[in-house]
């Protein structure tokens, strides 16, 4: 049996307007809102941390991360902390939309009106360009000399990170917290692997 670790993933974060609805983009464009979407993630590619994940685990996980974006608790946080639990208080923004585009992850982000969301909006302002990275429970193995990421990979989240993964983004091993999504979340976690 291996372990689990956190598995962080780095990705520039493009602003794809073709995301935004009409609303979205005027509201934008005004200074009400910072919304900043594009390709959060990429399956069967192997990223800057020399993990490839494969097209049916992104997808599963997507599938269950969606019930977060519909409940409003897709939160994520300025830079990566070391555990898999998003601190409230440290959260920076929203993830409002999630999808999978062929092999890619697309997705949309509100930049919050927290401290930590705060911070962003004035990076962004000072033309600072933020990547989105995911951050996850799971576990690897090598195979044909690719680090694969295994079917116990979970999502917990998206957040905002200013360094490539090749020198900033890390695996840490890390205690699986039990309590990490509720008991409704793991409900729908295994009807939705029933229904595939």
């Amino acid at each position: 049996m291996s372990d689990k670790f956190v598995l962080t993933e780095f990705l520039e974060l493009s602003n794809d307007s073709s995301l935004l609805t009409e609303a979205e983009k005027q509201k934008v464009n005004e200074g009400e809102e910072f919304i900043l979407a594009g390709v959060m993630q990429r399956a069967d590619a192997e990223n800057g941390n020399g993990r490839i994940y494969p097209l049916d685990i992104l997808e599963r996980e997507v599938e269950n991360y969606k019930k977060l974006v519909r409940d409003s608790r897709a939160l994520g946080e300025l830079d990566h902390p070391d555990s898999p639990v998003i601190e409230l208080k440290n959260a920076s923004h929203m993830v409002t939309y999630i999808e999978m585009r062929g092999r890619d992850v697309v997705g949309k982000i509100r930049v919050l009106d927290t401290p930590a969301g705060k911070v962003a909006k004035e990076l962004l302002k000072g033309g600072v360009k933020l990547g989105i990275s995911s951050r996850g429970l799971g576990s690897t193995k090598q195979q044909n000399g690719k680090t694969m990421v295994q079917e116990d990979f979970q999502l917990v989240c998206f957040d905002l990170v200013s360094e490539p993964s090749t020198t900033g983004a890390f695996m840490l091993k890390e205690g699986i917290q039990p309590n990490l999504f509720t008991k409704a979340d793991r409900i729908n976690r295994i009807l939705n692997s029933i229904i595939k």
